[in-house]
């Protein structure tokens, strides 16, 4: 009877849904109008671009930081629900080789939806890379039970619930 009164936190059920909210300012792409065919024919997962309208990039899902590449142009967060969550910024921003990025977090770092990632020279990316636009990518979308795109317009950094995605 007091079992979810008194239960430990690890006892209650993991939801199998999740909100995606924009982790940038900016503007929602469609994920096949990317203008990379990794992105664009889903070969890396589902997901969805923004076109960031400022350097600031924050997590759009609580969950854990497992990967920040030594460049600090993409940031991998995995949620409670086994969701493996890609935030690129930009495309072909590997070559600047981290020239304009600052990293916020580490790996093993714990994230709720707000906390900043990343800060990036955003007039050095438009110069130097192919596109600003940025991709947010599931990367294990085998585990997908369905994905949906929410909102399709101008979306705010950690405020505009961009997809809902639903585990099996």
């Amino acid at each position: 009877m007091f079992k979810n009164l008194f239960g430990k936190k690890e006892d209650s059920p993991v939801e199998s849904s999740l909100e995606i909210k924009s982790p940038f300012n900016g503007k929602y792409v469609k994920l096949e109008d990317i203008p990379d065919p990794v992105f664009a024919e889903k070969m890396m997962g589902e997901g969805f671009g923004i076109e960031p309208s400022d350097g600031e990039v924050v997590s759009p899902v609580a969950g854990e930081v497992m990967q920040v590449f030594p460049t600090n142009h993409a940031v991998g967060i995995k949620t409670e629900n086994g969701i493996e969550l890609l935030i690129h910024i930009g495309l072909e921003t590997v070559a600047m080789d981290g020239q304009g990025f600052t990293g916020h977090v580490s790996e093993g770092d714990s994230v709720e939806v707000g906390d900043k990632l990343v800060s990036f020279d955003m007039d050095l990316v438009s110069k130097e890379a192919n596109s600003t636009i940025s991709p947010v990518i599931i990367t294990n979308s085998d585990i997908l039970k369905s994905f949906e795109i929410v909102d399709a317009g101008e979306v705010s950094s950690a405020q505009t619930v961009v997809a809902k995605a639903e585990v099996n």
